[in-house]
């Protein structure tokens, strides 16, 4: 009972950090937009059908357009194909943070450090996959406070 009370609490302390974090980004900036996966127009509704990344069956749906300002997010045919570039980014620089904590922090062999990076990256690809969507559609498309 303890136990359940106490990972209740933790959850709910990293919801509040959470929100705090998401406060200090103000509604406008592209980083907010790219953080929490919202219409890069008004920043008012979720481009995804489904929010959680992790559930793999809906990784890449998306709404056709947002219920708020009508702005389409498949802003042509393919449009997102472009965010594999992106990805590629994420996923080096994510590599090399897996390694440089475990191997110079952690002082873990090469090898080992290696196979972190293997199972770091396999982890968070439905993450980075989400981001470099995001970070590439806010590329082309800027907010709008007249749409807000």
């Amino acid at each position: 009972m303890i136990i359940v009370i106490f990972v209740t609490l933790v959850k709910l302390q990293r919801l509040t950090f959470t929100e705090k974090f998401l406060q200090m980004l103000k509604k406008g900036s592209k980083l907010y937009s790219i953080l929490t996966g919202t219409c890069p127009k008004c920043q008012n509704e979720s481009m995804y059908v489904d929010k959680n990344p992790y559930n793999l069956k809906n990784l890449y749906k998306m709404h056709d357009t947002c219920s708020h300002c009508n702005m389409r997010y498949m802003i042509e045919p393919a449009f997102f194909y472009g965010a594999m570039y992106v990805s590629y980014g994420y996923s080096v620089a994510f590599g090399v943070a897996f390694f440089i904590i475990s191997k110079v922090f952690l002082g873990l062999s090469l090898v080992t450090s290696f196979i972190v990076i293997i199972i770091g990256l396999i982890l968070l690809m439905p993450f980075i996959a989400r981001l470099s969507r995001n970070t590439y559609i806010n590329m082309f498309v800027s907010y709008d406070k007249e749409k807000d």
